[in-house]
This record gives C-alpha cells, sequence and structure tokens, in this order.
C-alpha cells in the first residue's frame, strides 16, 4: 500500500497532519491501525479556521514546487488524517518529486 493513488492525471494524497509544530516537516511514513499508510506531516500553524491544513497546502506546494492552487483538500477539514488532490500530479515530475520527499523521514523543509 502507498499514500498515494492516481486519479487520472491526478495523485489523491493521504497525509496524517500535526499541527501546532515546532518546526514544519514533511515525509515519512505513518501507519495505522488497520495498515493503512499515511505520509506524516508537521506544520507550525494551529489547528483553527483551517489555518493548519492551509499550512500543509502551502507546505506541500513548495516541497513540491507544484502551484498551491493544484492542491485542495479532498478529506479531513477537521481530522488529522487528511486525502489531499494534486491536479496535475500524476506528471513525472510531480510523481517522482512526491516519491523523494516521502522516502525521507520527516526532513524539515
Amino acid at each position: 500500500m502507498t499514500v498515494f493513488v492516481r486519479d487520472g492525471g491526478d495523485l489523491i494524497l493521504s497525509v496524517r497532519l500535526t499541527p501546532g509544530a515546532t518546526k514544519e516537516q514533511i515525509g515519512g511514513v505513518w501507519t495505522d491501525e488497520k495498515g493503512a499508510e499515511w505520509m506524516s506531516a508537521r506544520v507550525r500553524a494551529v489547528p483553527e479556521k483551517g489555518r493548519a491544513n492551509t499550512a500543509l497546502i502551502a507546505l506541500l506546494g513548495k516541497r513540491l514546487d507544484w502551484p498551491r492552487s493544484a492542491i485542495s483538500l479532498e478529506s479531513g477539514d477537521t481530522n488529522r488524517l487528511k486525502r489531499l488532490r494534486i491536479k496535475g500530479g500524476g506528471e513525472a515530475l510531480a510523481y517522482r518529486r512526491l516519491c523523494a520527499i516521502i522516502e525521507q523521514q520527516g526532513e524539515a523543509s
């Protein structure tokens, strides 16, 4: 199992977000009790009024060098476990960048 799946030309990414962290990080994999895998992410923003979700999208856009406007929250608005759609993310360049990020173990951005 992997933390993302292709949906046409897009990628659907599963993320476990930790808001209110001391530093922003992305990378590595967390496995839940059912065996599902989620990419780990930490943001400084607090989980109020969508701030942590916005920070997650900004961090992911920066690390992938992908437009923030092409990354949207599919589910998990108020949950730690989220699904994000990366429009056009099935493109080879974004796909390779995402694979490299996932393989990292929480490197700072």
